[in-house]
């Protein structure tokens, strides 16, 4: 499934990636082999192999899933661009509905990342505001 131009695999990555790192700090002699409550760590994965999910190549580093994303958005502007200048040119291949569903494409896709940036902006603050 496809949301917003990144693939739910990708988000899963990244998920079990964040956990993980949130994990390593906490995974010492307190943790046994079982993770967690006896599980090993989620979907099964055990956080203390975390260097190896890290290397392994089926995984996706946060940034390089970040930089598709925000490619793709760029990418639905321009097209929505190029298709609205299409149409104002009188292009017959291109129909006004598919130019006006292009650009709320592109502007949902841009509000969507606006809001991603303002919630990592939030946390990088309530992080630094921490007492340690």
């Amino acid at each position: 499934m496809n949301i917003g131009g990144i693939d739910s695999s990708r988000i899963e990555s990244m998920m079990a990636q964040l956990k993980a790192a949130a994990q390593k700090p906490a995974a010492g002699p307190a943790m046994g082999a079982g993770g967690i409550n006896g599980l090993n760590g989620l979907n099964g994965l055990n956080p203390l192999k975390g260097t190896e999910a890290a290397e392994s190549s089926s995984k996706v580093s946060f940034s390089d899933a970040l930089k598709a994303s925000l490619q793709n958005v760029s990418n639905s502007q321009i097209q929505a661009d190029e298709m609205g200048k299409r149409f104002a040119a009188g292009d017959d291949s291109v129909s006004l509905s598919d130019s006006m569903i292009a650009m709320q494409k592109a502007s949902i896709s841009f509000q969507a990342t606006v809001q991603v940036r303002n919630k990592l902006v939030s946390a990088y603050h309530d992080i630094m505001n921490m007492q340690v």
